[in-house]
């Protein structure tokens, strides 16, 4: 959680025209800290009545990916992918599946058994990244269980003047010999507004204190166009296309015995891109606004398992996940202090995997064994949202109703091939209740209650396979969604004292999706079945805290010095098999001070230091979740800012130490149990024009 000094230079808009400004004035304009994840509007986060975090990108190597803003941040973690590429956000220990990825509030949606959505954005492109910790549901719909993430980049954006900005970047470091760099233009002018962006990447593989992970490099390119253009003082149209494209991606923590157990296979993606292509119209229509937008997003990947035993791969799996949708909402002020907001939305997520395999394994038989062919899973919610300000207190409520439905042509191959009883259909009511007392600047207590849902994905529906905890999955067309309800007690502030953020909080998720061990062997593999079933319920609870404080504000005649950390603490249990739950994040504390974001020479120093896990899933695992000790990490940025430069109104030059102590270590999440990177160091410039 960081403090933003600087001055807001994007216009509150919308809210702007209200009377009585939702901004929390005690703080002041150059205090603020604006989100639009949380509420659907931007709104300032002491005006939300959750936990919310914004993490910035704009000091953040451009070798790095989206996932690593994650690590160290309250109440989030990442699961690491097996590789370098990337790492699937964890909010409150609830994984991928359990929340909602956006890209400019477009959700990411993808059924994919290895890799991290959140690396198909380049860290280049970001403005920064929203985080909505707990239900969200309301607004984002199906999966917003564990809460919703953002991955927002730069808008296109009017100007009385012609006017041309930009920003560049590029980084190199030593520990995986990465090289990356990219650049935005934005130009302006009272009707029209363009922003274009271009980045790229070249990982290599890294090196750890017992040595190189093979295999652990890759490729990226990036491409964004935004266009906005204003029709009258009160409509515009706007235009969104963007294009991510990775490749040589491999996941060394993948890596499991060949078949007969002949050498190894290792997962790895030759070609994995995302598209989006995003129409949108926004009109002041009566007393409010309307915000309407369309588009189609997709997830092209080519995965295949390679066998060293045979030199070759012997699965091969080319999927496209495409997504067609469309959302509205509508807000309209009632009074000074009261907003309303109505809001439809519906997508169909289409996907058909085209898989083969050598069979028998040793021969040169190539067979199409696809687990299943046209996929799709369908959903349409509206939702209403009530925001209130009485006095020092700000009031939400929400309420939202969805209607998902799955379906496939046909589930397996051959004689066993299902076409009957694939369809499935559900009805879900989603609300939340939500209030913070704005006593002043540093005391905003906040309670928050609500309940969301997360339908079945295309795997649990439809795939009959093999996974990582040593059983064999056989899916569920007719699963149930889970559904969970959630409550959060909370205390954050802002001000001249610095900014912090404390959260308690307690889930309960029933008709979990899992596999149910049914005692037979898969005939041909001679795996484990597991049936994929709505299992009992699961629990998870905890406690989070981060703070940035400073220390001139303690003591005037104190250094210009910032102190800050951030604290995560929770529990996850697994109810059905009496057992904490699978792959629950360690407790962990961060320390930091430094003197950051200033002119001249700026520098922090961050202590990151992990629990051992020791509570781990053994019945539900099969006894593949290993404990993991405990560790600390010591990182180091030094960099000088010269302000404006020549023709650049801002010009930085960097040096980042990660893990100085050469720390061997592994996150409990990552998958294969791969080492985390040894000592590197990472030199960054950056400009603005």
């Amino acid at each position: 959680m960081k403090l933003n000094r600087r001055p807001l230079a994007l216009a509150v808009g919308f809210l702007s025209t209200l009377p009585g400004t939702y901004g929390f004035a005690a703080t002041g304009p150059e205090l603020q800290e604006l989100v639009v994840t949380a509420k659907g509007y931007e709104a300032d986060t002491l005006e939300t009545a959750s936990s919310t975090e914004q993490l910035t990108t704009g000091d953040t190597a451009a070798s790095k990916t989206a996932g690593d803003l994650f690590r160290g941040q309250p109440g989030l973690a990442v699961q690491g992918d097996g590789g370098a590429w990337g790492g699937n956000p964890v909010i409150r220990g609830q994984r991928k599946e359990s929340l909602v990825m956006l890209v400019d509030g477009v959700r990411l949606n993808s059924a994919q058994p290895q890799g991290a959505i959140a690396s198909l954005a380049d860290m280049s492109l970001l403005d920064t990244v929203e985080v909505v910790k707990g239900p969200a549901s309301v607004l984002h719909g199906t999966g917003a269980m564990g809460g919703a993430i953002n991955l927002r980049t730069p808008e296109a954006r009017f100007a009385d003047q012609a006017q041309a900005r930009g920003r560049f970047s590029g980084s190199t470091g030593t520990v995986d010999s990465s090289l990356a760099g990219g650049a935005l233009l934005e130009l302006s002018s009272p009707n029209h507004g363009l922003v274009l962006g271009a980045a790229a990447k070249d990982v290599d593989d890294y090196e750890t204190p017992d040595g190189e992970i093979t295999n652990s490099g890759f490729r990226s390119e990036s491409f964004l166009a935004k266009y906005a253009l204003r029709i009258s003082d009160s409509q515009k149209l706007t235009l969104n296309l963007q294009n991510h494209e990775d490749r040589d991606v491999w996941y060394p923590g993948s890596a499991k015995p060949g078949p007969g157990g002949n050498g190894t296979l290792v997962i790895h993606s030759p070609k994995q891109k995302r598209t989006l292509a995003e129409l949108g119209y926004t009109a002041d229509i009566g007393p409010g606004t309307l915000e309407t937008s369309v588009y189609r997003q997709e997830v092209d990947r080519q995965i295949r398992a390679w066998w060293d035993f045979k030199d070759r791969n012997q699965v091969w799996n080319n999927v496209s996940f495409r997504t067609d949708g469309a959302k509205a909402q509508y807000r309209l002020p009632l009074g000074a202090n009261h907003l309303l907001t109505v809001g439809a939305e519906g997508w169909e997520m289409t996907g058909d995997p085209k898989r083969f395999t050598y069979n028998p394994p040793m021969s040169d038989n190539a067979i199409a064994n696809s687990p299943f062919r046209n996929g799709e899973i369908e959903s349409q919610g509206v939702f209403l949202q009530d925001d209130i300000m009485a006095g020092n207190w700000n009031l939400q409520l929400g309420a939202r109703y969805d209607r998902v439905t799955g379906d496939a042509r046909v589930v397996g191959n051959g004689s066993g091939a299902k076409t009957e009883g694939l369809e499935n259909t559900a009805e879900t009511l989603s609300w939340s209740v939500g209030a913070i007392y704005n006593l002043n600047d540093m005391v905003n207590p906040y309670i928050n209650l609500g309940t969301a849902y997360r339908a079945p994905d295309m795997r649990e529906r439809f795939e009959d396979a093999a996974r990582g905890d040593g059983y064999f999955h056989r899916g569920n067309p007719q699963l149930d969604p889970e559904k969970s309800t959630s409550a959060e007690l909370g205390l954050k502030g802002r001000g001249r004292l610095g900014q912090y953020q404390l959260a308690a909080f307690y889930t309960r998720i029933d008709d979990y999706i899992a596999g149910r061990i049914t005692g037979q062997n898969h005939p041909q593999n001679n795996l484990p079945i597991k049936q994929t079933e709505n299992l009992d319920e699961v629990e998870i609870y905890g406690a989070e805290a981060g703070f940035l404080m400073p220390l001139e504000a303690l003591n005037a005649s104190a250094p210009a010095i910032d102190l800050d950390g951030s604290l995560t603490w929770l529990r996850g249990e697994n109810k059905q098999d009496d057992e904490p739950l699978y792959q629950m994040p360690a407790p962990e504390l961060t320390l930091g001070l430094g003197q950051q974001h200033r002119p001249g020479f700026n520098w922090h120093g961050q202590v990151r230091a992990v629990a051992e896990q020791d509570r781990t899933a053994d019945a539900f695992s099969n006894g593949t979740e290993a404990q993991t000790p405990g560790y600390a990490t010591l990182d180091l940025e030094l960099g000088w800012n010269f302000g404006t430069t020549g023709s650049l109104r801002e010009l930085e030059v960097t040096l980042e130490g990660n893990n100085l102590l050469d720390k061997r270590y592994h996150e409990h999440l990552t998958d294969g149990g791969i080492l985390s990177p040894g000592r590197g160091l990472v030199a960054r410039l950056a400009g603005r024009f």
